[in-house]
């Protein structure tokens, strides 16, 4: 316990830090539709179950509806328990939240906003614990380290999972015709899969000896469980004594009730001491991330609640969601849900505990796709990048840089505000020698596209390191950092506040979570996939691009993203032989030989190549050129594309 809060405190204290942080915050919810006891879209039923479970009055709360004949006291009566909740239209939210996805939040200055599920449910969490630091349990929700759902989508299948997939799935399966809704959803069967895997977690190694000890005593561990809940503010919860079938169940439901385990759990005996780690069990899950209640559990129970009452009303037999099943029943059973969905309006169901099926009548999961399957090895494939560069070049391809544009152009350092260079932040004197000359080539480029008026989008802007300078050096144009790391954001706002900037914005959200029309689109060092959803969404919004990507050897194929990008690469490579080119890119560093080195900017460039081929596939002109002077970083590659 002790350990988490400390890996939490610096970033509480930086929020704390924020100007205006003490003030109220405004929450903007979507509003479609009713469906029974929830909004539509689920993200926003997610949204008001954790401000009614966390009991959290840090915000003030709009629903943004679809339908612009919505009555304001309709949607309060019917909805929203006891939150208070104001109806606003799309075209009355700040600009800044009309650039973004839904739910989000924004601070009353209009500068600072944090768009998508998972990156506000972890804000009310925070903002909730901040207010009030008796609740530990509230903050607990974050699991970990603090890193529930902290993952974007775009990376982790399991943010992705939750936070976009099997909303979109029960939504879906909610809406549609009964002929088309006969089978389950396969994002719930993942679910299912997932939570029949084994456990990870903390300290599993001691865990797992203590199951074994007690499969060998053919124990059952009685602990306390939850029986009824108290429906009153302060009243003491009403507990009853059950056996339980797992030490699992005993470890999770301890930690809720704030109990210590026996002492006969706790010890082990020698043999089992003296166990190979390979030789334990492995632990079941409890809770959909493992052995504990965390944001992740509180983001599917409304998803699965509305999907079991709508296969509950089909008729639809539930044998082949144990799992589901059983987490749904033991979810409600942690203090203070039933007390939060009676807020909403949830009226949980009470399943019938499911039996053992036969064989024939289970769900295949096999027959189960991942969203992203391995794609099987290409018998001719060679490893090694030589092969694959020797065939492409036996294809007339080879990495090929453009001459730089302006490769003597520098800002004048010394003469701006200490806030705008780099060195201000903490690094060492070299390197943020070797920052600004990364900066230098990024916004001549820049300077020479930018013209009065434009949006400059600088994603993946981490410190704000681009997108304090672009700010500064063009009032004219509105700046906006897009960037998942709240530490970082608040880090680069510290800084535009101390140049008294006013043209800049400050969003933390996943790219996808950004709507918002722009001019020119900027990414330093953008890592792996990240550079090609930078050029997707430059693409999308016909927007030039200036990027410098990085961290080549974390490309892999994703829902969204295949490889190789362009028509020609993919005549000629395999996936695999791709990877091989990403792989070696990365081995750039300056404490390798010179000879690794050179091959390494060759598979820089031969993959920066396939993705200006690929951009120009899209009606673009395509410029790759090395940075200037190549020494400022082992990643100097950097596209320069405009729209034609």
């Amino acid at each position: 316990m002790n350990v988490a809060f400390s890996f939490l405190f610096q970033e509480l204290q930086l929020t704390r830090k924020m100007k205006g942080s003490v003030a109220e915050e405004h929450l903007y919810l979507a509003f479609c539709h009713q469906y029974r006891d929830s909004i539509l879209p689920l993200h926003t039923s997610i949204s008001l179950f954790l401000l009614s479970y966390c009991d959290c009055k840090s915000f003030k709360i709009f629903l943004v509806p679809t339908d612009e004949n919505v009555d304001d006291g309709f949607v309060t009566n019917n909805f929203l328990g006891g939150l208070e909740v104001h109806l606003i239209s799309r075209c009355q939210l700040p600009v800044i939240v009309q650039s973004c996805c839904l739910p989000a939040v924004v601070e009353k200055d209009g500068k600072f906003c944090r768009a998508g599920l998972s990156v506000v449910l972890r804000h009310i969490i925070q903002k909730t614990y901040e207010a009030d630091p008796s609740k530990k349990d509230v903050l607990e929700l974050l699991g970990f380290k603090k890193t529930c759902l902290k993952a974007c989508a775009e990376v982790s299948q399991w943010t992705r999972l939750c936070e976009i997939s099997i909303p979109l799935a029960v939504e879906g399966f909610l809406t549609a015709s009964p002929e088309h809704c006969q089978t389950i959803p396969p994002d719930i069967l993942r679910l299912e899969r997932k939570l029949g895997e084994p456990v990870r977690v903390h300290n599993d190694d001691r865990i797992r000896r203590q199951k074994l000890q007690q499969q060998k005593a053919g124990a059952k561990a009685a602990v306390p469980v939850l029986g009824k809940e108290a429906t009153e503010e302060g009243k003491a919860v009403e507990t009853s004594e059950h056996l339980l079938p797992s030490l699992e169940l005993s470890i999770a439901f301890s930690k809720l009730l704030v109990q210590e385990l026996p002492d006969a759990v706790n010890r082990e005996a020698p043999h089992i001491r003296r166990t190979k780690t390979s030789d334990l069990p492995l632990l079941d899950h409890i809770f959909a991330e493992g052995l504990y209640f965390t944001l992740a559990d509180i983001v599917l129970l409304p998803c699965i609640h509305q999907f079991l009452i709508s296969s509950k009303e089909q008729g639809k037999n539930l044998v082949n969601l144990p799992l589901i099943s059983s987490w749904y029943q033991r979810v409600q059973e942690v203090p203070g849900v039933k007390k939060a969905a009676g807020k909403c309006k949830m009226e949980l169901l009470h399943l019938p505990e499911l039996m053992s099926s036969p064989e024939e009548e289970l769900q295949d999961f096999s027959s189960v796709p991942d969203e992203l399957e391995e794609e099987s090895v290409d018998s001719n494939f060679i490893g090694g990048p030589r092969p694959t560069m020797t065939k492409l070049m036996e294809n007339g391809i080879e990495a090929k840089f453009s001459p730089h544009p302006c490769p003597s152009w520098s800002l004048d350092w010394t003469n701006l505000p200490s806030a705008v260079s780099p060195g201000e932040g903490k690094m060492s004197r070299d390197r943020a020698l070797r920052k600004q000359q990364q900066l230098n080539n990024l916004v001549a480029a820049v300077t020479k596209l930018a013209k009065p008026g434009d949006v400059i989008v600088d994603f993946c802007s981490g410190g704000g390191h681009v997108g304090i300078v672009l700010a500064h050096m063009m009032p004219s144009c509105q700046v906006v950092l897009v960037e998942n790391k709240e530490l970082s954001l608040i880090r680069a706002k510290d800084r535009s506040d101390e140049l008294g900037l006013n043209n800049i914005w400050f969003i933390q959200a996943n790219l996808d979570y950004f709507k918002g029309n722009f001019n020119i689109g900027v990414a330093l060092h953008a890592c792996g996939v990240a550079t090609d959803m930078v050029i997707e969404h430059c693409i999308k919004a016909r927007a030039a691009f200036v990027i410098s990507p990085c961290c080549y050897g974390f490309i892999q194929n994703t829902v969204k993203f295949k490889y190789p990008r362009s028509h020609q690469f993919k005549e000629i490579l395999s996936y695999k032989e791709h990877m091989i080119l990403c792989r070696f890119a990365d081995q750039t560093a300056v404490q390798l030989p010179p000879e690794r080195r050179l091959i390494g900017k060759q598979c820089m460039g031969l993959v920066d190549l396939d993705r200006a081929w690929a951009a120009e596939e899209c009606n673009y002109s395509v410029q790759v050129t090395s940075m200037e002077p190549e020494s400022c970083s082992p990643k100097n590659n950097m596209f320069v594309g405009i729209p034609t």
